[in-house]
């Protein structure tokens, strides 16, 4: 099943105007007709075209009960997306479904499938294939993936790092799963297998989106801090610190987390860069952050550590049942 969501990737000139508008994937082999070389049967859902900066939780839901009532249907799914907020769409897919033994591929491009030299036709075309991919009668990638410029990564290690080159994104702390060319070599040792019964598919849709991502800077004031971890209601916060989870160690810092924390708030420690991971244990600095309640993301992503988050405060009320739920590695978004 092809399900357009919208993005770059669904865009070609009207032929009158010239102008950009949405491609109707239900011509799909008509546009590509190399599609009908991969023997591959394919059924078209156009949702309603959205920009990517426009994502809501609302749309993973969508996309996730889309795929569960479908699920017993297809052999894999493949999701035109935007690649603005793809690795948080495909990161929260990869939480929401529970179970998961078929491949769910995200895609997109950074040039209009109707442009000469668009990058969307092979995204497009790689996608579907590896999404139908078999291998004694199981799906050889049977997990959320994006599909990009010849590499597939498992979705929620994934981060949008250019907004020009055609190798739009990473996957710092992980390899990838298979890379394209004249074949696809799938990367097997990395590749997620689900157990050797894994029920039926389930989906999760209750997310709780008081959260707030806080990047640290050096010269932010205590008052911006403050007024950020005191919002009304929040229940989460993304803490985006230095190096291997560093922040200030000044008074007015660790007591605003402090009372954060004391009041319920759960706070996960990630780290600005793009690789490597937090060990809080390693500095003073972060050593500070720990003695306040602080959980260790790991090597998360910033993008799953925010999808991550909604699914697990949207599954409980306890912060002790919300800090184990964040600290377990639930779908390979953290390594042991």
């Amino acid at each position: 099943m092809l399900i357009y969501t919208g993005g770059t990737i669904g865009m070609k000139p009207d032929p009158e105007t010239g102008v950009l508008a949405p491609f109707d994937f239900s011509t799909i082999y008509d546009e590509f007709p190399y599609l009908g070389k991969l023997d591959v049967e394919l059924e078209v859902i156009n949702l309603t075209p959205i920009d990517s900066s426009n994502v809501t939780p609302e749309l993973w839901c969508e996309l996730a009960r889309l795929i569960r009532d479908n699920y017993d249907a297809y052999d894999g799914f493949v999701v035109l997306h935007g690649t603005d907020t793809m690795s948080y769409s495909a990161s929260a897919l990869s939480f929401m479904l529970v179970n998961l033994a078929k491949p769910v591929i995200f895609t997109g491009s950074q040039i209009p499938i109707g442009v000469l030299r668009t990058d969307g036709r092979e995204n497009l075309i790689t996608a579907v294939e590896i999404a139908a991919a078999r291998e004694g009668g199981r799906a050889v990638v049977p997990e959320v993936c994006i599909c990009f410029q010849n590499k597939l990564f498992r979705a929620n290690r994934t981060t949008k790092h250019s907004a020009e080159q055609l190798n739009a994104f990473r996957s710092d702390n992980y390899p990838i799963l298979a890379e394209v060319g004249v074949s696809i070599h799938y990367n097997r040792p990395f590749i997620r297998r689900p157990a050797p019964d894994p029920g039926p598919l389930r989906i999760v849709t209750r997310l709780d989106t008081r959260i707030a991502v806080v990047r640290l800077f050096p010269g932010m004031s205590a008052e911006t801090f403050t007024a950020m971890l005191g919002i009304p209601g929040l229940r989460g916060v993304v803490l985006e610190t230095y190096g291997a989870g560093n922040a200030p160690t000044a008074d007015w810092f660790i007591d605003a987390v402090s009372a954060a924390v004391a009041r319920g708030v759960v706070v996960l420690n990630v780290t600005q860069c793009l690789g490597g991971s937090v060990s809080m244990e390693m500095y003073e600095t972060g050593k500070r952050l720990g003695q306040t309640g602080v959980i260790s993301g790991r090597d998360i992503t910033t993008e799953s550590a925010v999808t991550k988050m909604m699914v697990v405060l949207g599954a409980s009320d306890d912060p002790q049942e919300v800090r184990r739920g964040l600290e377990a590695d639930r779908c390979g978004e953290i390594s042991d």
